[in-house]
């Protein structure tokens, strides 16, 4: 009885060795996709779908001499362009290109990346799931499962040469799919058109050709956020949430500074909004959703609360009941 005593143990011992493996593995992975989607040259077209909607866009990045560049433009639908450059980013906007807040103009597919790593391990059942076709390439297939039922699953496929991120599934754990991104059709290395850089209207880019002409604006003047303690605290936040963030800072349409403090699991995101209420009547109250981000604002302690999280329905909810000011 003994011996199959430790028996059973050393197969425990193996068993979580090879998973604690597997998961090094993965977030290893995850540090290849980081560094590869800004130093791979590519372009294609990728497709975001959510709330049965499809959007279509083509994306164009390389890296040379003069920084990193990239253009996102819009395939349907009205115009939308973004280019980044040397932490810079503008927007097509009213027929011209406008600098905008990097923040708001945040790269997302295939940079679309957890900020903090290091949370994932305790929040999070990692496991690698098998290699897969997507866009013509081989692709990893990585699962990230939460521990709980408080966030989304998460899957990515990465080819498996570069590194580049291919594919980004968020799922219920149901495993229905919230919201994705996929390359259709891509082009990795090789030669890649740069000839937009040439006739930019953006005076940074346009100046590798020497012109000097079309049309850009800035936008409003810039007013930058300052950190504080404010008091407001989230009582039940789920666990493996840590706080990365306070500040006071500008919201469009607000005519005094908004409190913000944003929380981080290692994947998902939750931020709360905190203002004076001002009875405006355009502030309803209620949940809205777009893909895997939820909105939950009303008005509470004379404030307008607003939770926005990249975490499912219940879980905003559940936030938002627990906002307090402590004092």
């Amino acid at each position: 009885m003994r011996l199959l005593a430790l028996l059973g143990g050393l197969v425990l011992v193996v068993a979580a060795d090879a998973y604690a493996g597997e998961k090094q593995s993965c977030l290893d992975w995850l540090k290849t996709v980081a560094f590869a989607a800004h130093q791979t040259d590519y372009t294609g077209v990728f497709i975001y779908q959510y709330d049965n909607r499809v959007e279509t866009s083509r994306i164009t990045h390389f890296v040379e001499a003069g920084g990193e560049y990239e253009k996102v433009e819009s395939l349907d639908g009205p115009k939308r362009e973004i280019v980044r450059h040397h932490g810079q980013v503008w927007s097509y906007h009213n027929h011209k290109m406008v600098e905008i807040d990097s923040h708001k103009g945040q790269s997302k597919f295939p940079s679309l990346l957890p900020s903090q790593l290091s949370l994932l391990g305790s929040n999070y059942q990692a496991k690698l799931a098998g290699i897969e076709r997507i866009a013509g390439y081989d692709a990893q297939a990585i699962v990230f499962q939460p521990k709980d039922s408080l966030r989304y699953t998460r899957k990515f496929w990465v080819h498996t040469d570069s590194g580049l991120l291919l594919k980004a599934a968020v799922l219920t754990d149901k495993n229905q799919v919230v919201e994705q991104y996929a390359f259709s059709q891509l082009q990795i290395g090789g030669k890649i058109d740069r000839s937009w850089l040439m006739k930019s209207a953006i005076p940074e880019l346009r100046s590798k050709s020497g012109h000097h002409h079309g049309s850009i604006s800035s936008s409003s003047p810039r007013v930058h956020a300052g950190t504080i303690n404010s008091g407001w605290v989230a009582a039940s936040m789920p666990v493996g949430f840590k706080k990365i963030m306070e500040m006071q800072r500008p919201m469009h349409g607000n005519h005094a500074p908004v409190i913000q403090i944003v929380f981080s699991d290692g994947f998902s995101a939750v931020s709360i909004f905190i203002e004076p209420d001002d009875g405006d009547e355009d502030d309803v109250e209620g949940l809205y959703s777009r893909g895997a981000v939820n909105i939950f604002h009303k008005v509470a302690y004379g404030h307008l609360i607003t939770v926005v999280g990249e975490v499912p329905p219940l879980t905003v909810m559940r936030i938002f009941d627990s906002v307090r000011h402590n004092g």
